[in-house]
C-alpha cells in the first residue's frame, strides 16, 4: 500500500490512452501525486518517468484496487477506453471501495446514465465536448472557444466586433436582449472580472459570457458573428 501525504491531494488515473494518459502529464506537471495504472505494461513504462507511480494492473479487480489503496486516493479518473463493460464494473468496485470522488470517462450517453445510477461523481465525455467546441470555432471567426457546462448552460469566449466597440455594457443590454452574463474581459494583459455595467467594450477585447445553450446561439448569430 502506498504511503501518503494527508496534506497533498493525490490522484489515480486509470487508463492511459489519450484521454487518461494527458490527464496523467497534465497533473504530474502541475507537481501533483499521480499514481497511473493500465493493463498495458507498455503504456505504464511510458508513464514511469512522468506520474509519481505506474503500475500495471487491471481495473475490475477489486484485490488489484484494495492492494494499491485505492480508497485512500483523493481523486481517481476511470479513461479506460473502449471497453464499456470494464469501465462499469471499475466504476462500481471502486464506489464500493469509498474512493472520495470518481470522474470517469463515458462513451455515449446511455454509457453515462449507468454510470452516474451506480455513483460516478463526474461524467465527461471529451471527444463529444471537443467537437462541440472546433465545431463552434468553424462557424466563426470571432468565438475563441465553447465550452459546454451542462446540458442546459455553456460558456464562449469571443472576440468583440466593431458593431460592439465603444459601447458600454449597459448600452449593449446584453443580459435584457439575450439573457446571457458576461463575467468577465480580457483586454491585453488585463482581466476584469466581472465587468460593471458602465464598461466600455473595445474593439478586439476577449468577452467571456455565461448562459442558456440556445440564447448563446442566438447571441451568436446577431451580435458575434
Amino acid at each position: 500500500m502506498m504511503r501518503r501525504d494527508p496534506v497533498k491531494k493525490d490522484f489515480a488515473v486509470i487508463g492511459l490512452g489519450r484521454f487518461g494518459g494527458s490527464i496523467c502529464r497534465t497533473l504530474s506537471e502541475q507537481g501533483k501525486e499521480v499514481l497511473a495504472i493500465d493493463k498495458s505494461e507498455e503504456r505504464v513504462n511510458e508513464f514511469s518517468m512522468i506520474a509519481s507511480h505506474a503500475i500495471v494492473g487491471d481495473a475490475t479487480d477489486e484485490t488489484v484496487l484494495k492492494g494499491i489503496g485505492i480508497r485512500n486516493f483523493d481523486h481517481v479518473v476511470v479513461a479506460i477506453g473502449e471497453d464499456i463493460q470494464s469501465s462499469i464494473l471499475a466504476t462500481l468496485i471502486l464506489k464500493e471501495l469509498g474512493v472520495r470522488h470518481l470522474t470517469v470517462k463515458a462513451q455515449n450517453d446511455y454509457h453515462e446514465k449507468v454510470l452516474r445510477k451506480i455513483g460516478a461523481d463526474e461524467v465527461v465525455h471529451p471527444e463529444r465536448d471537443m467537437g462541440i467546441r472546433i465545431a463552434n470555432k468553424m462557424t466563426s471567426n470571432n468565438v475563441l472557444d465553447y465550452l459546454e457546462l451542462s446540458d442546459q448552460y455553456s460558456i464562449i469566449e469571443f472576440i468583440a466586433n466593431e458593431n460592439m466597440g465603444k459601447h458600454t455594457l449597459l448600452e449593449l443590454d446584453i443580459r435584457r436582449k439575450y439573457g446571457i452574463t458576461i463575467v468577465a474581459i480580457k483586454r491585453d494583459k488585463e482581466i476584469i472580472v466581472s465587468p460593471q455595467a458602465k464598461e466600455n467594450i473595445h474593439k478586439g477585447d476577449v468577452l467571456i459570457a455565461i448562459g442558456d445553450v440556445d440564447n448563446l446561439e442566438k447571441f451568436k448569430r446577431k451580435v458575434v458573428e
